[in-house]
């Protein structure tokens, strides 16, 4: 037998409250009468005490009315159901009570049999609701317990194109993620040996996939300023990461020193940011065919880049400093580096020093010379002329339109 629902009666004349305890079955509608009140204040004080189910109560009592006790019941115990005894000449004052979302009222005299329907009517509802509550709270537990699972399903087939705008506001809102496209796209290749050693199985390679997994989470989860992020595997194998809130494209660095450091392990990442003109399949398209162009890079190419993202601060950095640090000509590193990359040594060498200033501008109150030495630049006026030349306005202005929204 399932817990017995709870009822107090509630009405000023004993009797009238002994007939109804007396006249009903209550263990058939699978009810227990927990206590009776004859006024409104003892009745609230009751039910409150019992978190009671259902509550029968006259209109008219003393100290507090029905009308006050069923509004306080419904701002401190809202799920309590309520029948009204009334009689004939009340039945204008039942229309206001009824607003009140009453379940159902009564004419005096009471008939037995009338309460006794009313009373399983109620006791139906009151079934069905916890049914419904349950059924809710298993859907509430399966979802949380599966929604890393239904994220990643579901970015697998948006960056393929594979759903519609509206399908993609509605997933986003119903697995609780941002709505709209992330700030970031990464792509994670891993090497099928590493170290020169191949995998001895197919739980060997899973196994170090969620390492690689782990790195990613835990330097994201680091990013102060990041919102939400997902990471998944693409069709081909790859780790596909998206970012929300944070425009910090270092972290594909991080995440490659730190599998080297800790996994040993040498990945290949590319971190594509948003700038707001691009559809999501777009930006991994992006971000895929740079990690793939990196793995066909020459030695020399791949240290030249490096060279530039670590050391991008040195006014030295030139390409001829990096062509003798390689032992290869300037011209030949030129060309190359043009062909492997897609970008020239210097238009590159000027994005990694231009995202570090914008970082600089946005997230340090450093002033402008300090921002031009930390960026690789020998002079102010030279900083600021190659910054607006890249973004179109002066780092000034960006700064001040920056913390103006």
């Amino acid at each position: 037998m399932n817990q017995k629902w709870k009822v107090i009666i509630a009405d000023d004349e004993f009797i009238i409250r002994e007939g109804i305890r007396s006249s009903i079955d209550w263990d058939r509608l699978n009810l227990q009468v927990v206590g009776e009140a004859e006024d409104g204040e003892e009745a609230l004080e009751l039910a409150l005490k019992e978190q009671v189910n259902i509550l029968i109560v006259d209109l008219s009592m003393p100290i507090m009315d029905g009308l006050t006790l069923i509004s306080e019941l419904r701002v401190q115990l809202p799920g309590c159901k309520v029948i009204i005894i009334t009689g004939h000449d009340e039945f204008a004052y039942a229309k206001r009570a009824i607003k009140l979302s009453v379940d159902d009222y009564i004419l005096k005299p009471v008939n037995p049999g009338q309460l006794m329907e009313v009373l399983a009517g109620v006791s139906r509802k009151l079934e069905v609701e916890s049914t419904n509550e349950k059924i809710l709270d298993i859907a509430s537990k399966q979802l949380d317990k599966n929604v890393s699972l239904l994220r990643e399903r579901f970015c697998l087939e948006w960056i393929e194109g594979d759903v519609s705008e509206d399908e993609i506001a509605g997933q986003l809102a119903f697995l609780q993620m941002p709505e709209r496209l992330p700030d970031m796209v990464g792509i994670v290749r891993w090497p099928e040996q590493s170290k020169g050693k191949a995998f001895m199985s197919e739980k060997d390679r899973q196994l170090l996939l969620f390492a690689i997994e782990n790195v990613i989470e835990e330097l994201i989860g680091e990013t102060s300023d990041a919102e939400d992020y997902v990471h998944f595997r693409d069709q081909t194998g790859m780790i596909v990461v998206l970012v929300w809130g944070s425009r910090d494209t270092t972290i594909g660095t991080r995440i490659s020193e730190a599998c080297e450091k800790y996994l040993d392990l040498a990945v290949l990442v590319s971190f594509q940011l948003n700038e707001g003109n691009v559809n999501l399949p777009e930006l991994y398209i992006a971000a895929k065919t740079m990690v793939n162009r990196e793995a066909r890079m020459s030695d020399f190419v791949r240290k030249a880049r490096e060279m530039i993202e670590q050391r991008y601060s040195d006014p030295e950095l030139t390409l001829e400093f990096v062509a003798d640090e390689l032992g290869v000509s300037s011209v030949y590193l030129s060309r190359i580096f043009k062909q492997e990359s897609g970008q020239s040594f210097i238009g590159m060498l000027t994005h990694v020093r231009t995202t570090m200033a914008i970082r600089l501008l946005v997230g340090t109150k450093l002033t402008m010379h300090e921002i031009a030495e930390k960026t690789g630049y020998d002079s102010q006026h030279y900083f600021s002329t190659s910054f607006k030349k890249v973004v179109g306005m002066p780092p000034n202005l960006y700064r001040k339109s920056f913390l103006e929204g």
